[in-house]
């Protein structure tokens, strides 16, 4: 299976440049909103552009969350900085007209597929209030559709807990706001991982054949879009 992904586009329109045809997904690993540069318009109506292509090819394109777009899905909650509080309402209803399009994780196989990646530290607290065990979570453990079950349940508050890395009060991070300075040295066992969330000027992996994380969130420096196949 060949995959794509398009990082941390705040507003940036270079994703239309790219052949869907090409891959068997495209998953967007979310932050769709705010920007110092990109003005309101432009901002809503790419994506307003990302949810239709999202409805056209409902299977080939995934679409999951970011820290950015949280603050707008379930506002007043979980604000962060770039928030544009006169652009709110707008962008609140877009995604609650849309909010079965979008979700926090995506897995095939042990690739998994978050905003901001998972540590071992924060995952063994998520098993722990949900009566899992870490001697359950192997590569072919449906690990994506745990966490977004979660997003449905009063429990959600977890799923953007902010650790002081990132200027929370926080344990650890969770998948929508974990630092990269948490992932890097805690990165999910027995799971390749693939996120954005952190700015980089290239494409970054840690890890090995058995556990990796690799970071894709270049498009401050350079256009270009992560990709990777998978063994089906």
């Amino acid at each position: 299976m060949k995959l794509v992904t398009i990082s941390d586009l705040h507003g940036r329109t270079m994703w239309k440049d790219l052949n869907v045809n090409d891959y068997d997904q495209v998953i967007f690993l979310g932050d769709y909103t705010d920007s110092y540069v990109v003005d309101d318009d432009t901002i809503y109506t790419n994506l307003s552009d990302i949810i239709g292509l999202k409805r056209l090819y409902s299977d080939k394109v995934i679409l999951l969350i970011g820290n950015h777009d949280a603050q707008y899905i379930h506002y007043p909650n979980y604000r962060c900085s770039g928030f544009r509080t006169w652009a709110q309402a707008e962008l609140t209803a877009l995604f609650a007209q849309n909010q079965d399009l979008f979700q926090i994780a995506h897995q095939h196989n042990a690739y998994l597929f978050t905003h901001a990646g998972i540590t071992n530290q924060w995952l063994a607290r998520l098993l722990a209030k949900t009566n899992h065990t870490m001697e359950t979570i192997t590569p072919t453990y449906d690990l994506a559709g745990l966490i977004n079950s979660i997003h449905q349940q009063p429990l959600q508050s977890i799923l953007f807990e902010v650790s002081p890395k990132r200027g929370g009060s926080d344990s650890f991070g969770g998948p929508v706001w974990a630092d990269r300075s948490e992932t890097r040295v805690d990165y999910l066992t027995n799971f390749h991982q693939i996120v954005g969330h952190t700015p980089t000027d290239q494409f970054l992996t840690i890890g090995n054949t058995r556990s990796s994380i690799t970071y894709t969130d270049i498009l401050q420096t350079r256009t270009a879009f992560y990709e990777v196949e998978i063994p089906d």
